[in-house]
This record gives structure tokens, C-alpha cells and sequence, in this order.
């Protein structure tokens, strides 16, 4: 069920778009439409979106910058982002997959598979909000906050702090950092990781480069710089342990 999800669809080839559209609102979702990166922020800006379609290759503000630019906003930044793309390369896949999006489609696409990536992004995205509302903190009695070294994270809440400070997580983040919290001084499998974060099973290979920009902008946010890995140490070969 779509329970009237709105979708945001970035195509700049119009026959394209309006399959695109067509296909969506027949399968009972509210479509908008942008014909690049700087339209679909303008949408944006608008409008509630609750999962966003985009191809890569176009004018202005390509896929890739337009992710970039909406994971730059708190409150869009746990938007489900999937990539429908003509770009079919072994690396254009894995560079797509890197960046952290929620899923990579290739063109030609099945109606089948479309319909399929977009419900389970959204019925994720769904459950990951009921989890971090006040409600889900008080049916949850209050869960006790993680105390890990400089950090204190409050589950319930979806809120953090290092030193006293608060920190602007992204969900995905956020998940990432209290996987750790709660396996402190562990060392946490790249596969385990991945399945929390990205709700996805896969091999060790591809957990790590799914992983690994979220790796970067948490220890950016943690206030550490370039290089450094900070608190959370890097296992080559098996994965991240929060070192407290």
C-alpha cells in the first residue's frame, strides 16, 4: 500500500518522465515532476516529498549533485533517493552505490522492479520515522540513553551529542552511530553494519562501499578532520569498532 506517498520524479527526456509518471500515478502515487537537479530543488521547497527518482545525466544539476545537495538538508536528508539511469557501468553502478543512495536502477526498467524498489524504500523510510517520533519514544517507555566515551546518544529521540554538543545526523547516521554505541569496544562486521543501515543483505565487498561515505561524513560531524579516523577505528578486512 502507497497510503498517498508522493513521489518526485527528475527526468529531462520527456517521454521518459511521462512513462515514468504514468506508471506511478496508475500504481496510486502522487507524482511531481523536474526537469533537473535545479527544478527539483525549487520543487522541493514546495512540496512534501516522500521519495525521490532521478535520473544522472542532466543539465544544470545532475543526479549525483542533486543528492549531494538534498542529503545537505536535515530535513530532506532521509528522503529514500534511487538513481534511474541509462548509466550502466560496472562503475557508474558502484560510483552510485558509493555515494550512499538507497537503490540503482538501470534503464531499460521493469514496471515490476520499479514499483517493487519504491514501496520497500518507503515502507523502510516509514518505519525508521515511527521509530524516531516522541510517540515511539514513549511507547517505548523511555529507552535509556547510550553512554559511549564523548558520546551520548538517545534512541528514542533520534538525538545525539559529543562533549555536550549536539550532533546533525542523517538517519542513516544515526543508525550507523548507535550500532556502534551499543557494541562499543567491538568490532561490528561490515555485513551487520549494512543491514542496519541500509536494511540490506549483501556480501562483505559491497557493505564496505556502501559504508564507507557514511564512515566519512560521521567522523566529519563527530568534528574530526580529513584522515582522521577519530572514534571510530577502521578494521581493515572486517569492520568499524567505536573505540571509547
Amino acid at each position: 500500500m502507497n497510503e498517498s506517498a508522493t513521489i518526485l520524479v527528475v527526468e529531462d527526456q520527456p517521454a521518459m518522465l511521462d512513462n515514468l509518471r504514468l506508471s506511478l500515478e496508475m500504481a496510486g502515487y502522487r507524482v511531481l515532476a523536474a526537469r533537473d537537479g535545479l527544478e527539483a530543488l525549487e520543487v522541493m521547497e514546495g512540496e512534501a516529498v516522500d521519495l525521490i527518482l532521478a535520473d544522472v545525466a542532466m543539465p544544470r544539476l545532475n543526479g549525483y549533485q542533486l543528492y549531494e545537495r538534498v542529503g545537505e538538508h536535515r530535513e530532506w536528508a532521509a528522503i529514500p533517493f534511487i538513481f534511474v539511469t541509462a548509466r550502466a557501468l560496472d562503475s557508474d553502478v558502484r560510483y552510485g552505490k558509493e555515494l550512499g543512495v538507497d537503490d540503482y536502477l538501470t534503464k531499460p526498467i521493469h514496471l515490476a522492479d520499479l514499483l517493487a524498489s519504491v514501496q520497500g524504500k518507503l515502507r523502510r523510510s516509514r518505519r525508521l520515522a515511527r521509530l524516531a517520533s516522541p510517540a515511539a519514544a514513549t511507547s517505548a517507555g523511555g529507552a535509556e540513553a547510550l553512554v559511549a566515551g564523548e558520546l551520548r546518544i538517545e534512541p528514542g529521540q533520534h538525538r545525539a551529542w559529543r562533549k555536550g554538543e549536539p550532533l546533525e545526523l542523517s538517519a542513516r547516521e544515526f543508525t550507523l552511530l548507535e550500532t556502534l554505541a551499543r557494541r562499543a569496544g567491538q568490532v561490528v562486521p561490515l555485513t551487520e553494519l549494512c543491514r542496519a543501515t541500509h536494511d540490506l543483505d549483501t556480501d562483505h565487498t559491497e557493505a564496505g562501499s556502501l559504508l564507507y561515505p557514511l564512515i566519512r561524513t560521521l567522523r566529519r560531524k563527530l568534528g574530526y578532520g580529513a584522515g582522521e579516523g577519530g572514534c571510530i577505528e577502521t578494521v581493515r578486512g572486517v569492520g568499524y569498532r567505536l573505540d571509547v
